[in-house]
């Protein structure tokens, strides 16, 4: 399972990332993207201990609510 939030998380993170950058209007996406990514890496972190990483997903997750609430 560790594996599967991990490359899932990143490659959601990979695509929020590109999305935003882009700047083509789909910002809705990218953010909840970063959302689900967040929610994966924060179970990876939890998985595998790793707290001050587990920590940093609530920042990205609270990132990604500011997004969509400002964009929405």
């Amino acid at each position: 399972m560790i594996t599967l939030f991990e490359v899932t998380g990143s490659a959601l993170a990979i695509a929020y990332a590109l999305l935003i950058a882009s700047n083509t209007g789909n910002e809705i996406l990218g953010f909840t993207l970063l959302l689900a990514s967040a929610g994966l890496f924060a179970a990876w972190g939890l998985l595998d201990k790793r707290w001050a990483f587990l920590s940093l997903q609530f920042f990205y997750a609270a990132s990604a609510v500011i997004g969509l609430v400002r964009w929405a």
